[in-house]
Parts: C-alpha cells; sequence; structure tokens
C-alpha cells in the first residue's frame, strides 16, 4: 500500500510486545512524518483514534494507534499479565521497533502507560507526551464507575441494540447513536451472543494499591522535562479542575486544554476540538 493511500485508509502493522505478545496496530500517514502513538483508554481499541489518526495523517504525521494487550486484535495475555509494568514494557518495545522519537497520547489507562514509560528504561525515545484525562490524582468515584463499567456484562448482549443501551447508560451525555454498527469495532459475535472485544481478565490486576499507584505516577511526572500536554474534558467525572491544577503544579510546564462539553471519553466527544489541540501541541514540539 501507497504513502498517499495511507493518508486516509491506515496499513496494518503487526509489533511485538513484551513475552512475545502479539499487538495489533493501525498507521496512518508517511512513514517519514513525525510520528504520533495512540494508547487507548481500558476496554477501548485502536479504533478510538481512526478519525484523528486520518486527519493527523493527511496533514504529513505518522500516526500509529495501538491495540493494548488483551483488547482490540491485539493477543490476550496467555498468563493473565496486564500489570502495569508489562503495558509499559509493551509500549517500550513498540517505540524500538518504530524506530523514531514518539510523541505518545495515551487516554486514561493509556496516558498512564505512556507516562510511566517516560521514567522507565528506554523511556528517552518519548519525545513529547499527551495525557487525555488522566492525572496523577484522578477522582476515585471516576475511576470507580469506569471499573464498574469495565466489570460489567461478562455474560455477553443478545443484541447490538442492547450493548448500545448499556453504552447510552454510561455515557449519558452522548446522544445514543441511531445506527448500532459502529460498535461492531469493539464486539465479537460468539455462541450467538455479542461480547466486548477485550479481555475481562484484564481486571484481574487492578488490586494494585491506589497508593503505590499515585506514588510511581508522581515520581515518573516530577521527573519530566518533555513537553507535556493535558487534555481534560471539562465533564469528566474522572479528572476535576483541582485534579488537573495539582497535576500543574507537579508539572509546571504542561500545558492544559479543556474541552468544554466533553467528559471521561474527551477524545470521541468533541474529536475535532480533540484533534486540533493534538496538532497545535505536536507541532509546537517540532519548533
Amino acid at each position: 500500500m501507497s504513502n498517499a493511500n495511507n493518508l486516509l485508509e491506515p496499513l496494518r502493522l503487526r509489533l511485538r510486545g513484551s513475552g512475545g505478545i502479539e499487538l495489533a496496530a493501525d498507521q496512518f500517514g508517511p512513514i517519514d512524518g513525525p510520528l504520533v502513538v495512540f494508547l487507548h483508554g481500558g476496554g477501548q481499541t485502536r479504533h478510538s483514534w481512526k478519525q484523528t489518526g486520518a486527519r493527523l495523517g493527511a496533514s504529513g504525521m505518522r500516526v500509529v494507534a495501538l491495540d493494548t494487550r488483551g483488547h482490540g486484535d491485539s493477543q490476550w495475555a496467555p498468563d493473565r499479565d496486564y500489570r502495569r509494568d508489562t503495558m509499559v514494557r509493551d509500549l517500550i518495545l513498540v517505540l524500538e521497533q518504530l524506530g523514531a522519537p514518539a510523541v505518545v497520547v495515551g487516554a486514561s489507562m493509556g496516558g498512564m502507560t505512556g507516562l510511566l514509560a517516560t521514567a522507565a528504561s528506554g523511556g528517552e525515545a518519548i519525545s513529547a507526551l499527551v495525557l487525555v484525562d488522566i492525572v496523577t490524582r484522578p477522582e476515585p468515584a471516576g475511576v470507580a464507575r469506569v471499573i464498574e463499567f469495565l466489570g460489567k456484562h461478562r455474560e455477553g448482549f443478545d443484541s447490538l441494540e442492547q450493548a448500545a443501551d448499556a453504552v447510552a447508560e454510561y455515557m449519558p451525555h452522548r446522544p445514543r447513536p441511531k445506527d448500532t454498527t459502529g460498535l461492531l469495532r469493539n464486539l465479537r459475535a460468539r455462541g450467538g451472543r455479542w461480547y466486548w472485544h477485550w479481555d475481562p481478565d484484564m481486571l484481574a490486576d487492578r488490586g494494585e494499591k491506589t497508593s503505590v499507584m499515585i506514588e510511581q505516577m508522581e515520581t515518573a511526572a516530577g521527573l519530566l522535562t518533555i513537553p507535556v500536554l493535558l487534555v481534560r474534558g471539562m465533564r469528566s467525572d474522572v479528572v476535576s479542575a483541582e485534579g488537573a491544577q495539582a497535576f500543574q503544579r507537579l508539572v509546571p510546564h504542561a500545558r492544559l486544554v479543556e474541552i468544554g462539553g466533553a467528559a471521561h471519553t474527551a477524545a470521541g466527544d468533541d474529536n475535532d476540538a480533540f484533534t486540533d489541540a493534538v496538532a497545535k501541541f505536536v507541532l509546537s514540539t517540532r519548533e
């Protein structure tokens, strides 16, 4: 597939993570463009970034949107290893294979991975960091709501309509789509039912002590010298205005963009505003 075609339609990549696990990714844009790696949130897939990836690719950037282990078309961990440090090793190995310094854009779980990776061996490959609605001290109630949703519906759904109802209940700020076929990117049919396309065993390692995770993230944040952008949905229940301010005190050079009308899923809630903010930031890091 030619670079010109890649501007709008992605090229499928197969990459290797820790322990040899196979990771799926989509690549948009020219191979010699500035590299931007996108990491989705828990329970999502690389398709969360499709519109942003196509737009940034068309502008000349090389965009790689990764399916995290256990998500989308990436391999599920046979040993159920979804620990945060394992995901960090996955990212470092992916950056080695892509072979260029990268701006890492991470939403929620992906943002935590990106932040922790900056302090890990090999983290110098991260030239700039975008955190999408995640900070070192997120709101406990908002985090609990996300985990509760991810833990539901292990028995699957009778239909796409039923799955759409579940998403609408979880994200009441978004209008329920009339066309449910978009959910096919996040669901798989099995035994006559529809299941989320991620490994439910991912939640098995959420017993990590919150205090330890906060300490690790704050240590990594305190070491940041690369450009940092924090994107916050103004209706988010995970990152409050106070949480964003606390992060900026910890990382004084971090820039903040707040998207009105957006909640925790900021990129999907207002994709145009999100993409504009990321594009402007990426270009500024190359000046």
